[in-house]
Formats: C-alpha cells, structure tokens, sequence
C-alpha cells in the first residue's frame, strides 16, 4: 500500500490543477441544484481543516483506544475503505457544507491550508500516535490519523469526476 502521508501531497494536483488554467468566474459556475467547483474544493478543505485540528487538539490526550464501530459504521467503512464508494444522495455533514458564494481564491487558499495542516499533523504525531490517537468520523466513527488521511485521498478522488465534469461542461 502506498503511504497515505505521500498520497496526501497528491491532492493538489488532483483537485486544484484541472482548474489551474480557468477564470474565477468558471470556479463560481455549476449546474442548478449541484456545488460550483470552488464549493467542491471548499467541502474538501473544511474536512482536511476539521479532522487536522481535531487532531492537533488531542496531541497532548493520554492513548485512547477505539470505541467499538456501530453495524451502520461498519457498513459505511467496508463502501468508503473497501469499495472507495460514496453512496448517492447522503449529504455532506453539516460542519463540511461550503457556503454558497465561497470565490476561488478562498476555497484554494483554505484547501492549502488543509493540506499544511495534515502536514504538520503528520510531523507532529506520526508515528508515535499512529494507533493511539483517534478522531470520530461522522460515518464510519473514530479513525486514526492513518486512516483519516486515507479517507481524505478516497474523497477526494470522489469528488476529482465532479471537477472535471465541471471543466468539461458536461
């Protein structure tokens, strides 16, 4: 398996280079009903920038151990881990849903910052927390910090159709 810590200095490419050559006015377009891409970009940052947080908060917390998961929690972990799937029609956690209006500029910077924000988890508490430091994922419940930054790669490449489709116009 490809280190996740590697993996999660991909996703800038992943999720901002389709849009690298676009005008800010094309980041603020979308279909009706459906997220512009710079809401896409910006659902993806609240979650990198929450679960970082979360984390940093809990540095100095004594070893936890994993609260054992719900059968609905093992369901939602087998489809998000196992078969990299999202299901349709869930919406995104309230404290995830980006603002309507968010512009480019802020969705990219708060997506950076995401990204530094995981880097600076993973220099702070890797690997001495690796097993014992947990944050509660809404859906599949508490994940280490390995496996947040799994889940943030897998939905990012959830989300990686939508921006292209959102280039291409379809």
């Amino acid at each position: 398996m490809i280190d996740p810590r590697r993996r999660l200095a991909e996703l800038p490419a992943l999720v901002l280079d389709p849009w690298r050559d676009r005008s800010d006015s094309d980041w603020e377009r979308a279909p009706a009903g459906k997220w512009t891409p710079a809401q896409i970009v910006e659902h993806l940052a609240l979650g990198l920038t929450l679960s970082a947080a979360t984390f940093q908060a809990r540095r100095n917390h004594a070893p936890m151990s994993r609260r054992p998961r719900t059968p609905a929690q093992q369901v939602a972990r087998f489809f998000i881990f196992g078969l990299r799937w999202f299901p349709p029609g869930r919406k995104a956690p309230e404290r995830t849903t980006p603002p309507p209006g968010i512009s480019r500029a802020t969705a990219e910077a708060h997506f950076r910052a995401g990204i530094e924000a995981w880097d600076q988890v993973d220099r702070a508490l890797m690997p001495e927390r690796r097993a014992n430091l947990f944050v509660k994922h809404p859906r599949m419940g508490d994940l280490t910090i390995e496996e947040w930054m799994r889940f943030h790669m897998i939905h990012a490449r959830h989300h990686a159709p939508q921006i292209r489709e959102r280039v291409t116009g379809e």
